[in-house]
């Protein structure tokens, strides 16, 4: 095969078979089906794609190997079919074989040994086994800079959040491949490392940085690796959104393929364009239409995973664009040069034909095996290890029982043991289903099974396992805790499964209130294992023992075993930044604070507070749930607002808000809600959004005093404290901003269920007559000024606006009043409200109940009266009465107080459904918290 400089073999002189050089192709099956033998002989397609669907063992994938290059043979094809897999190891392997393939850490594992030659031999390694089975792609190095690493669904598959890191990680890998003769791909061009996940499951995720931004951070993996020789590169599929760049599909784009990767990064190799099959694209433009784009836009080859029918479209799209001369065939022969140069590099028909297998495999075992057990040690990492647990023998008599904890997980979705799963869980018991084991790695429970028998086979003690799920902790798992003398909490990917992050910090709480026979608080040993994101907890403080291991495969948890029974101690360090100390210690960043705009931020703040109320930890029901932005807004002259967001300028996805109010009739100034998405907290965006908010109400003329937490509108009427762990975090960010936590009010929200079967407690009726006042109902306006007048003996802030609210809405709001009956005077009121009233608008917990419910708010009870608790349940009692004659299913009680005696309103059928803590301070003493 020649290759001139302007002409090319005689052999290409058929149309068709230039065209089918340009396509890389998958198929579903272990062996060659009719349809990707059609593409090969008919359509003469260059290369296949083949994934963790088409590979059971080296064997198979020899013989399946073969059998494609054979047929392309046959077919007359010039050169020999470009066959690629994944295979990064970790978690993300197409070809797994329990004798012949061994298993190696993922990219971030072996950043985390430190040695980049060790990357370089296990790169080599790992290619050898895979071009022995006659491979001769590999879909690698991953050069993405974690940028957004808290968020990211790439998680380990990469080096981590230092651009140079991970280009020198990235570069060993490439240089270890082409070693072993395979050529190289770069991915996901240009980064996937900072991608926001925003509109709907049609919607690709979206990089917001500037081409700017890019180049000093995410394109200096790929720009290096481009001049160290990279044979190929992926454009990924994702949308580019930023000033002076509007990108749907960056591999459709001539501004990222040809301008900045070809001319700018002056790339020279073959780009392979991302799946074409992905749903947005798709459903936007169409396969064939797409196929089109990305040729024209500077796309080598056109990859399309498995649809026959997408692949037949992407043909069809393609000899179409030829012929309305959408399509020059010069710009194709320019491609096809640059895939046969490629070729050339990586095969041959005598070594496609005759691939080594099995044969090469046993000889490469006796060194691979020994390199895989090196590296998996090497990057085992001790995050932190303050009351010394480690090794086990510190903290563990012969005979103590030691707790393992681990989750239900599925692995990441590009191995294969996405497949065959299910995730159908008993809600009642923590006993674990069993994974089916995929033909990558063990996946889920059955390798954390395998992890808790080599714990046990070390050890005199037993060792009790199981499992959790997003229920929370459960009864058992509190009785296991219990009677541990230590407890192992496995955790994977918590930022991306939230019920981790709960699960944890509740085992953590009841590690840390242990107390031995005598009464004295004794902390039970607690280790967290993060077996894969090392992000999950390395800035919690409140965890003292933390081990990452990077990945969940049976070799990765062989090598913890070790560490934790110090067989070795661990030499692994986190990579990229995060090791540093500025990073651990959460400096501060200064995020540009802009006035919530309703017309422009009013779809992006829903789309906040869904997310918010969604990400809150399982089993808890968020104060959020029911809310709307218009939820937040008053429009009440006698109260001044002003909201706050931190957003993102391109896209308006809101990453933070703050609600803010002033009412003038007390001097109050009010935080009624500040709320940060959870991919993003930890980031200093919350500290912002309060800074901006005190400073704006110091500026408010009449202020007098400051509170978190308010009555109207009521979504948070104060610091949250339903959501267990939370409670001390939250209560710590607040006092460390300035406010003082120790003289909270308990305030809550309550709720009563069921009312169709409802009926009072017995003797309450009779009880109430005893109470010394006389009961009614009134509406509207013309009871105001006695109303009105009452409710100033309680001073709480937002009582008389809501107050307001209810007399001004007669047909949906009504008083209930308990009056003296020597003259009349009022004693008591509550506001009684439907669903249709405006008042409901201000408390999601109306619309979310899931049934027609009622509401009965701000009870005020004057300061003489002796029968307090007596006259406060008359009251509720015959708001109850008056919703269930309404028709209604449930009764909200909201804004009560959370340190009163419930039992008479327990009895009355109220549970509690949300607790906060009231805060109050005065203005003229507050001190600005600066930034760290």
């Amino acid at each position: 095969m020649a290759l001139g400089s302007d002409s090319l073999d005689a052999a290409w002189q058929d149309a068709d078979r230039m065209l089918g050089q340009l396509f890389m192709m998958g198929f579903e099956g272990h062996t060659v089906t009719p349809q990707i033998r059609k593409l090969i002989q008919e359509h003469h397609i260059g290369s296949i794609l083949l994934t963790a669907k088409n590979l059971k063992s080296a064997e198979q994938t020899t013989q399946l190997v073969l059998e494609l290059q054979q047929c392309a043979h046959d077919a007359g094809h010039p050169v020999p079919l470009l066959i690629g897999i994944d295979q990064e190891n970790g978690g993300v392997n197409s070809l797994f074989d329990d004798i012949y393939i061994r298993q190696y850490p993922s990219a971030m594992g072996l950043a985390a040994t430190g040695s980049r030659e060790l990357a370089y031999e296990v790169a080599k390694a790992t290619a050898q086994e895979i071009s022995a089975c006659g491979i001769n792609i590999i879909l690698g190095p991953c050069l993405d800079v974690l940028t957004n690493a808290r968020n990211q669904p790439l998680g380990v598959r990469t080096s981590g959040d230092d651009p140079q890191e991970v280009s020198s990680y990235g570069i060993a890998s490439m240089n270890g491949y082409k070693e072993a003769g395979l050529a190289t791909m770069g991915k996901h061009f240009p980064s996937y490392g900072s991608l926001e996940f925003l509109g709907s499951a049609l919607d690709v995720p979206t990089i917001t940085e500037s081409l700017e931004q890019l180049s000093l951070n995410a394109l200096v993996p790929f720009r290096n690796a481009i001049k160290e020789g990279l044979d190929a590169m992926m454009v990924g599929g994702c949308a580019m959104s930023s000033v002076g760049l509007n990108v749907m599909h960056a591999c459709l784009s001539e501004q990222v393929v040809n301008d900045l990767l070809r001319n700018d990064l002056q790339f020279e190799g073959v780009v392979i364009s991302d799946c074409l099959e992905m749903e947005a694209l798709s459903h936007n433009i169409g396969v064939g239409g797409g196929t089109v784009m990305a040729v024209n836009a500077g796309c080598d080859i056109v990859l399309l995973c498995r649809s026959y029918v997408h692949q037949q479209e992407a043909l069809e799209g393609f000899k179409l664009g030829i012929d309305n001369f959408n399509i020059s065939l010069d710009r194709v022969k320019v491609s096809l040069k640059r895939i046969l140069t490629l070729k050339a590099k990586c095969t041959t028909w005598e070594k496609a034909l005759n691939p080594p297998g099995i044969e090469l495999l046993s000889k490469l075992q006796p060194s691979h095996t020994p390199l895989s057990t090196r590296a998996y040690n090497a990057s085992i990492t001790v995050v932190k290890d303050k009351n010394r647990l480690l090794p086990l023998s510190n903290i563990l008599e012969p005979d103590d029982e030691l707790l393992l904890l681990t989750p239900l997980v599925k692995p990441l979705a590009a191995s294969a043991a996405a497949r065959a799963l299910s995730d159908q869980v008993t809600s009642d018991s923590p006993e674990p289903h069993i994974w089916e084991r995929s033909s990558s790695v063990m996946s889920g429970e059955r390798v954390f099974r395998e992890l808790g028998r080599s714990l046990a086979r070390q050890r005199n003690g037993r060792v009790l396992h199981t499992s959790y799920t997003a229920n929370g902790v459960r009864p058992q798992h509190e009785n296991l805790i219990n009677r541990a003398g230590a407890v192992i909490v496995v955790t994977a990917d918590a930022n991306r499964n939230l019920y981790q992050h709960g699960f944890t910090r509740h085992v953590s709480m009841i590690c840390n209130m242990q107390y031995t026979s005598g009464g004295e608080k004794r902390e039970k040993p607690l280790i967290v294992v993060a077996v894969s994101s090392p992000y999950d907890f390395a800035m919690e403080q409140s965890i003292g023992t933390y081990v990452c291991t990077y990945d969940f495969t049976e070799t990765a948890l062989v090598s913890l075993v070790k560490v934790l029974y110090g067989e070795f101690s661990a030499a692994g360090s986190l990579p990229g930044t995060i090791s540093q100390s500025q990073k651990l210690s959460q400096s501060r960043q200064h995020w540009l604070v802009e006035n919530f705009n309703e017309e422009r931020d009013a779809a992006g703040l829903d789309v906040l507070i869904k997310s918010s109320a969604e990400g809150i930890t399982p089993g808890m029901h968020s104060e959020l749930s029911g809310a709307i932005s218009s939820s937040f807004t008053l429009r009440d002259p006698d109260i001044l607002e002003q909201h706050f967001v931190v957003r993102n300028s391109s896209t308006h996805a809101l990453y933070g808000f703050c609600a803010t109010y002033f009412f003038k009739a007390t001097g109050t100034g009010v935080i009624a809600a500040i709320f940060v998405d959870a991919g993003r907290r930890k980031l200093s965006i919350g500290h912002s959004l309060h800074n901006r908010a005190i400073r704006t109400l110091l500026q408010r003329e009449g202020i007098k005093r400051f509170q978190l937490g308010s009555r109207l509108p009521s979504i948070y009427l104060g610091i949250p404290t339903s959501h267990g762990g939370e409670r001390r975090r939250q209560r710590s960010w607040f006092a460390n901003l300035g406010w003082n936590t120790a003289l909270s009010r308990s305030v809550c929200s309550m709720i009563a269920r069921n009312l169709a079967t409802w009926s009072p407690p017995p003797g309450m009726a009779k009880s109430l007559q005893s109470a010394g006042a006389d009961f009614d109902l009134v509406y509207g306006a013309g009871y105001a000024d006695a109303v009105l007048d009452h409710i100033k003996t309680n001073n709480r802030q937002g009582l008389a606006e809501v107050y307001k609210m209810a007399l001004n809405d007669p047909s949906a709001c009504g008083i209930i009043r308990a009056k003296r009956p020597e003259d009349g005077a009022l004693v008591g009121t509550v506001v009684l409200y439907n669903v249709q009233s405006q008042l409901a608008e201000f408390v999601p917990a109306m619309k979310d109940v899931g049934e027609l419910t009622g509401g009965i708010s701000s009870p005020v009870i004057s300061p003489a009266v002796g029968e307090y608790s007596t006259l406060l349940q008359g009251l509720i009692l015959l708001g109850m009465r008056q919703i269930k004659q309404q028709g209604c299913g449930a009764c909200i009680l909201d804004y009560m107080d959370g340190d009163g005696n419930f039992d008479g309103l327990s009895a009355m059928g109220f549970s509690v459904l949300h607790n906060f803590e009231e805060v109050s301070c005065d203005a003229a003493t507050w001190t600005m918290v600066p930034p760290t």
